[in-house]
């Protein structure tokens, strides 16, 4: 992979020939699907940086020291609907099929969310069959009048109780407000069934990089005219570093030095640990909903990565305020600075804002592989643009 060091980097910004084209912040799937596509689709000098010591962003895995393969920032898993997302990330890697599933601790119980059939059934002690479920649901649901926040649209569909048993506590860990105060978006993510499908996602293609992600990101990357800078903050950078364009895939208040204020994180603290048995639960994550316990859930990353070996790493997760930021809190006031950042941005066409952390949207993966893609085609289309422009205005030959 292109690394250089800062010496090297600005050497090369400040020579004709060799100079950067781009300037990207941030090594995730945001920065690096567009640095390999600027690079290898239109010819561009890319210049990547990352705080961090190494590529892939959240998404960042690694071997332990027990030679467990683990995702250091929690368990990241690869679902989509679309074809050509899947066929460009193909260009990098081989996939292993993988459906995820998740158990939610309830008492003494282990129940599959979200909920379904089989949740219903082992929590009522019944024997429903679909259609009864649905009418058990039916007579559970308090209708809501005005749907706005992540309560309301719960209560709505399924009431009270299933509420305050799967959702309530669980969403006060992760965000650290009441459901009743945060936006509808958060939970509307989050389906009921009535038959007994019990995987988490639904998509068309459910998969995990064969090799990893560092192992996909580590080809992507990989390309001529991509030079890579890590642990370089971008506040701090030499001035003397010159380039044409910026992409920020930074949080869009902290380019502008948080001038209008904070925008809201929640962030998360990752405890790691190996175990001395081959397998510690049924499924890869275990979501613990109480609030009496402190985590939110724990990962095994064996079943995601189907690695054998005859011990086994967990990660218990634990959201906190501080820290790095992992999820845009969605709330409307939050939206509201957004919006002023946003129109700070628009005025400085030479700096191009993306991903998650950039738009101050949570984006799935694939999501922000699109979003990528798309500013690529748009860059692609203007350039495109200006060299049929500069045809048309050239003095023909023999005038």
């Amino acid at each position: 992979m292109p690394q250089v060091t800062l010496n090297t980097a600005i050497e090369r910004s400040q020579d004709r020939a060799e100079g950067y084209d781009y300037l990207i912040v941030g090594a995730g799937f945001a920065g690096s699907v567009l640095a390999e596509r600027l690079a290898t689709g239109l010819g561009k000098r890319v210049l990547l940086i990352d705080r961090r010591e190494h590529v892939g962003g959240n998404a960042f895995d690694h071997l332990d020291e027990a030679g467990v393969l683990v995702h250091r920032y929690g368990p990241h898993i690869f679902h989509t609907n679309a074809q050509r997302i899947v066929d460009y990330l193909s260009r990098f890697t081989e996939w292993r099929p993988y459906e995820h599933r998740v158990l939610a601790q309830v008492g003494e119980q282990q129940l599959p969310i979200p909920i379904n059939l089989t949740t219903l059934n082992k929590l009522y002690g019944r024997d429903m069959d679909p259609t009864q479920a649905e009418a058990f649901l039916k007579s559970k649901a308090e209708p809501v009048e005005s749907i706005r926040t992540s309560e309301d649209v719960v209560v709505n569909q399924i009431g009270r109780e299933l509420y305050e048993t799967f959702f309530r506590g669980y969403t006060r860990k992760q965000w650290g407000l009441d459901p009743s105060q945060l936006d509808k978006s958060v939970t509307s993510r989050v389906p009921t069934r009535t038959n007994s499908d019990d995987r988490y996602f639904t998509d068309t293609f459910q998969m995990m990089p064969l090799h990893g992600y560092t192992a996909m990101f580590e080809k992507m990357l990989d390309q001529p005219g991509i030079d890579i800078l890590l642990q370089t903050d971008f506040a701090k950078l030499d001035p003397q570093l010159r380039y044409a364009h910026l992409v920020y895939c930074g949080p869009i208040d902290e380019y502008f030095g948080h001038r209008l204020g904070r925008l809201p994180y929640r962030s998360l603290r990752f405890e790691h640990t190996t175990v001395d048995k081959e397998q510690f639960q049924e499924v890869a994550v275990v979501n613990y909903p109480n609030e009496a316990v402190p985590y939110t859930r724990i990962t095994e990353y064996k079943h995601l990565t189907g690695q054998r070996h005859p011990r086994t790493s967990l990660t218990y997760e634990y959201p906190c305020a501080d820290g790095d930021p992992y999820y845009p809190i969605p709330r409307a006031e939050n939206a509201e600075l957004y919006h002023r950042y946003k129109a700070l941005a628009d005025e400085i066409p030479e700096v191009t804002f993306l991903g998650r952390l950039g738009t101050y949207k949570y984006y799935n993966m694939d999501q922000v592989v699109g979003q990528a893609l798309a500013l690529y085609k748009h860059l692609e289309q203007a350039e495109q643009t200006q060299g049929e422009e500069q045809s048309n205005t050239a003095v023909p030959d023999g005038a």
